[in-house]
């Protein structure tokens, strides 16, 4: 009975080998699959009788039998691409994907903006992540990541910081806006925009009225006007700048503020002036513009207009963040990736194609922000690759061809006993 029971025994060694030639030679036929993680064939025995009953001792093993095939999730080499779309997880996490088969994650960040501008992995299934809002903020909505317009409207200008510097030490003068260029110390131009997208040119004069009270005077050619004629400046914003024996900016007070500027252009536009934050708006005044004994100057100058633009690029970022940037210099964020984590990842179920799926032993996912509670970074312009050891593969194999050849000895020898005892009539 001992000797029948070898063959048993011997199959199914020969069972457990080959069972282990499938896994590693799936991991070897994987070795280039991006975000392939490998896998670990774990056997155990088998008991047939206790000689001794339950008090244990004296056991007989019947073989061996594949018990689990466990993925390992370490992490696989990240190497450099030129596609903006290819994203690396450094670390723990899996991007969610829309699968036929409800929420699918994967390691495999090969992906791609589709006709719709959709961004999709290699099989067309979007690819999930948080949304803007129509400010551009990443707010927590999930949805897919998706490119929008190609082109931004037109933002017309309403608001101009300037930060600079007028001379104390300059006479007082009278304005005139016929002659605004010989009846103002100092003057500065800057860029703005209509509510069509079309830029104008803004010069700002400057006129020292008294000691520590300055007016400006915001004026644009006429040829820019909706009734003015060219070559002669149109006033079109003013106000007063008040400062104290210091320097510092007290006040700023505007007056006239009413944009009319041709060609198809809304009218009174209105676009405020912003010289800091002065002590009567509760600042300190030093962040703001000065009266102090030097050239009159301008230290920075910026408005928060533009034009209307075409996409020229996109980029994400290390917290997987989707940037468009457009041919006006704008940038709008568009949405952030999102990465999922699990309590178990040897518990996700491998449904091809390079995606996962949760079970009940790999938990719920939790979805969150790259980088945050344990969630891996996102790399731009990046790809992971398998994990898969080509040489402990290879060193695996002879071992499960010499466990394969070994069970084959068992057999043989089990099957000459077996023949010697049918020789005992001869």
């Amino acid at each position: 009975m001992s000797i029948l029971s070898s063959f048993n025994i011997g199959v199914s060694g020969l069972h457990a080998a080959g069972s282990s030639m499938g896994v590693i030679g799936d991991n070897i036929a994987n070795a280039g699959t991006h975000g392939f993680k490998s896998s670990r064939a774990e056997f155990q025995d088998m008991i047939a009788q206790s000689l001794k009953g339950i008090d244990g001792g004296d056991q007989m093993g019947s073989g061996t039998k594949l018990a689990h095939i466990t993925s390992q999730f370490t992490q696989g080499a990240v190497t450099r691409t030129n596609n903006i779309t290819d994203l690396a997880i450094n670390g723990n996490g899996f991007f969610q994907i829309q699968a036929p088969f409800g929420k699918g994650f994967t390691r495999d960040g090969a992906f791609h903006f589709d006709k719709e501008g959709y961004m999709v992995n290699g099989d067309g299934y979007k690819v999930e992540g948080f949304q803007t809002d129509e400010k551009g903020a990443i707010t927590n909505k999930m949805g897919p990541i998706k490119l929008g317009n190609t082109n931004i409207p037109a933002v017309a200008t309403k608001e101009v910081k300037m930060n600079l510097n007028l001379d104390s030490r300059d006479n007082a003068k009278v304005f005139d806006p016929k002659n605004p260029d010989k009846t103002s110390n100092y003057n500065t131009s800057v860029t703005v925009y209509d509510s069509v997208g079309t830029a104008r040119l803004v010069t700002t004069y400057f006129n020292k009225q008294i000691d520590g009270t300055w007016q400006y005077h915001a004026m644009v050619d006429g040829a820019e006007a909706a009734a003015g004629k060219p070559g002669e400046m149109v006033e079109m914003a003013n106000g007063t700048l008040k400062f104290d024996q210091k320097g510092i900016l007290q006040e700023e007070t505007q007056g006239l503020n009413s944009f009319n500027f041709n060609k198809g252009a809304i009218a009174n536009q209105q676009i405020g002036f912003n010289f800091g934050e002065s002590v009567k708006e509760g600042g300190t005044g030093l962040d703001a513009a000065t009266q102090f004994g030097s050239k009159s100057s301008v230290n920075r100058h910026s408005q928060d207009g533009s034009s209307a633009a075409t996409l020229a690029s996109m980029s994400f970022n290390d917290q997987g963040i989707l940037t468009a940037v457009y041919d006006n210099g704008a940038s709008v964020d568009l949405g952030q990736v999102a990465i999922a984590k699990f309590e178990n990842n040897e518990g996700l179920f491998k449904t091809g194609k390079n995606l996962f799926k949760e079970t009940r032993k790999s938990g719920q996912a939790a979805v969150g922000k790259p980088g945050a509670d344990g969630r891996g970074d996102v790399l731009s312009k990046s790809i992971e690759q398998s994990n898969v050891d080509i040489a402990n593969e290879f060193v695996n194999l002879m071992g499960a061809q010499r466990n394969f050849q070994a069970n084959t000895r068992t057999i043989t020898t089990a099957d000459q006993m077996l023949q010697e005892v049918l020789n005992i009539k001869r």
